[in-house]
């Protein structure tokens, strides 16, 4: 059977989801873009370990490393990669500086981005220009991208393109697809900071043409902090020298008496040392259950969950009178940003708070972030409060 499971209808994505999180069973939980809950399958998976290494120490090592490498190969799947392009990784911000730092930068070469984006896409390539290489930051005239402004900034020495599938701070989703032609046509490689997209959205790399990719899984992909993937095509493995190498990196690894830098001929090669296991385990528990539940490349089951709650969350939030950041309809993500005309956001989010419901604050905006979990009870519970607040 494939990792990946057949694709179950929309309606029934969000109640099946919803018996896997513990969280709503107390929580109208939308603040998934910061930092999300988990499921019932990697609480489990930290319980078992925690019981397992308390109990015996190391005795079943080799049951969790391979436990590991199902998280491999599951993330692996959910983005149509081979399991030995995926690193496992600590954060985004470590599988984007494996490129920053990895690639063979010469003094004129240069980096496009969008402007605005989370510092996470930003500080490694301005940790660049000490080498001579260029950030070019392009500043887009609305919400809205307008992707030839990334291609005209683009030249013959552009050696990458950089930029979030989902605008933290807008919920701006982007279509990485012409991301990657513009790229492929002027010859630069494409790096994609999936955190707030991964988890809900379908993501094919090979077909859009992403060429680099990270994500930490704290957030839509429902897992602990500290537990993430980094995507390297095969093909720049040789290109991407790894910043660091230790004992993990080579292809004798476990030959501890006869060293040889020979690195391993996959993505792993990037984890230098000893894992995060016990994070990797929950973070495979929640890929598994997102899978059971519709996730893959090519299934809109989850995203079409999302953005119908979206829908509805929007349309009521502005029956009541509040504000809400109008995005077109083939752009949005699980993100909705809403104000309330006269009111401090961070009161605003007291008050929901108090009430059972959870919600973030970016830029003076609040910020519900809503998984395909989330039913109509909970979209009720927050405007119920944004109703009171208003009348």
């Amino acid at each position: 059977m494939s990792l990946l499971s057949a694709q179950i209808a929309s309606p029934v994505v969000q109640e099946t989801l919803r018996r896997e999180m513990p969280v709503a069973e107390r929580w109208s939980y939308f603040d998934h873009a910061a930092v999300g809950p988990l499921t019932r399958a990697a609480a489990e998976s930290i319980k078992r370990y925690l019981s397992q290494c308390a109990e015996s120490g190391d005795v079943h090592w080799p049951q969790w490393a391979a436990g590991v490498e199902q998280t491999r190969s599951l993330a692996a799947a959910m983005i149509g990669a081979l399991p030995e392009e995926i690193a496992l990784v600590h954060s985004t911000t470590e599988g984007i500086s494996l490129v920053a730092e990895g690639l063979d930068w010469r003094a004129g070469d240069n980096v496009v981005l969008p402007a605005g984006e989370f510092p996470t896409n930003v500080y490694p390539w301005l940790h660049l220009q000490s080498r001579g290489v260029e950030v070019r930051q392009v500043t887009m005239p609305g919400v809205v991208w307008d992707y030839q402004r990334l291609a005209d900034a683009c030249d013959q020495r552009t050696r990458l393109i950089s930029c979030s599938w989902v605008g933290y701070a807008n919920g701006f989703r982007c279509d990485p697809a012409i991301i990657g032609q513009i790229a492929r046509r002027v010859g630069a490689y494409f790096l994609l900071d999936a955190i707030q997209g991964l988890g809900v959205f379908p993501l094919d790399v090979k077909s859009v043409g992403v060429d680099f990719l990270s994500a930490d899984g704290h957030k839509w992909m429902l897992s602990p902090e500290g537990a993430g993937m980094a995507y390297i095509r095969h093909e720049l493995l040789d290109r991407l020298r790894p910043m660091v190498v230790g004992w993990n990196s080579v292809v004798g690894r476990f030959d501890f008496q006869n060293l040889n830098l020979q690195l391993r001929p996959e993505a792993a090669r990037y984890e230098p040392g000893t894992q995060n296991m016990i994070g990797q385990l929950a973070f495979g528990g929640s890929l598994r259950t997102l899978c059971q539940v519709g996730l893959s490349p090519t299934s809109w089951a989850l995203a079409d969950q999302v953005l119908q709650s979206v829908s509805k969350l929007s349309r009521q939030l502005q029956k009541f009178g509040a504000e809400v950041l109008e995005i077109p309809e083939e752009c949005r993500s699980g993100i909705v940003m809403f104000q309330l005309p006269g009111l401090d956001a961070t009161v605003v989010r007291q008050r929901l708070l108090d009430e059972g419901v959870v919600v973030s604050c970016r830029g003076g905006r609040l910020r519900a972030a809503v998984h395909a979990y989330n039913d109509d009870a909970d979209i009720d519970r927050l405007t119920a409060v944004v109703e009171e607040l208003l009348r």
